[in-house]
């Protein structure tokens, strides 16, 4: 994604995660609006919008109907999603001060709606990349989690929970990006 749409996908993963009431857009419980509201509203043509959607790297937004919300990483509200069966084993990254205190009390979402999970340590690493150096990837059992009553969430590439007790997170000993 070149440059211009890269800073209109960060713009409008502004609007539809934190602060859609600036631009007076209100989002439906599921975290939608209209594709042409979002246009109207902030200027941005519906072309524009959905070339961001259609090459984005990574799934963060979803078109449906002619409305769009995104997927994850939402502070103003937390769309609704159905449950879904995780994988048996998922990553989380994050920096060495952090992991102390997620084996400890567990994983909180710390100021978003989800906990975002990981379905490779490679991934994890990347996203743990953005809090430390040398980020510890936390190795999630969650098929076990799942059938001890652990709601997941399935967004994108990504798995979503509220809360995970630390029962269900070990660090992994090794943490490479490779």
């Amino acid at each position: 994604m070149d440059k211009k749409l890269r800073k209109l996908s960060r713009k409008l993963s502004y609007i539809l995660r934190h602060n859609p009431g600036k631009f007076g857009i209100s989002l439906d419980p599921g975290g939608w609006v209209p594709l042409n509201e979002l246009s109207e509203k902030t200027g941005i043509s519906m072309e524009k919008i959905l070339e961001v959607v259609r090459r984005q790297e990574k799934r963060r937004f979803e078109v449906k109907g002619g409305r769009i919300r995104a997927l994850y990483g939402h502070s103003v509200m937390a769309p609704s999603y159905e449950p879904a069966e995780p994988p048996d084993v998922l990553y989380h990254g994050t920096s060495p001060e952090s992991a102390r205190k997620i084996l400890e009390e567990g994983l909180k979402p710390m100021g978003r709606a989800y906990v975002h999970l990981s379905v490779s340590p490679e991934e994890a690493f990347y996203v743990g990349r953005r809090h430390s150096e040398k980020p510890v990837i936390l190795r999630i059992r969650a098929a076990e989690a799942f059938r001890n009553g652990i709601e997941f969430y399935r967004a994108g590439d990504l798995y979503l929970t509220r809360y995970l007790p630390p029962v269900y997170i070990e660090e992994m000993r090794e943490a490479s990006g490779s």
